[in-house]
């Protein structure tokens, strides 16, 4: 199986449990891994047959700025959804972090895989 990758997409949403973290967007960094089959799109150098990555970023772009969810866990799963609901993707993982989120480190959040 081959991959697309999208790697350290920056958007400013809502997340969290807090208050504080309700209050104003905040930084959220996700990553998804699409696991597909590129052999036709190798072959008929045609974009129709492609995981059209730039379409997948502004949808997970535009899913982050409007869920205002609580979890990351939830937000991961948003992502998947949305990921697998593309055509020609097989599987995917979602990484969704946020940086600052725990005092001394750099960043915390979850990794999910679907299929």
């Amino acid at each position: 199986m081959d991959i697309v990758f999208i790697r350290d997409l920056h958007v400013r949403g809502i997340l969290g449990v807090h208050d504080w973290e309700r209050q104003q967007p905040q930084e959220i960094v996700t990553s998804v891994t699409l696991f597909t089959d590129t052999r036709r799109a190798a072959i008929n150098d045609d974009i129709a047959d492609c995981v059209d990555y730039s379409l997948v970023a502004q949808r997970i772009r535009a899913l982050i700025e409007d869920a205002e969810r609580f979890t990351v866990e939830t937000l991961a799963e948003d992502i998947a959804n949305l990921c697998l609901n593309q055509p020609r993707v097989l599987k995917v993982t979602v990484r969704v972090e946020k940086p600052g989120a725990v005092e001394g480190a750099e960043s915390v959040g979850v990794e999910i895989e679907r299929p």
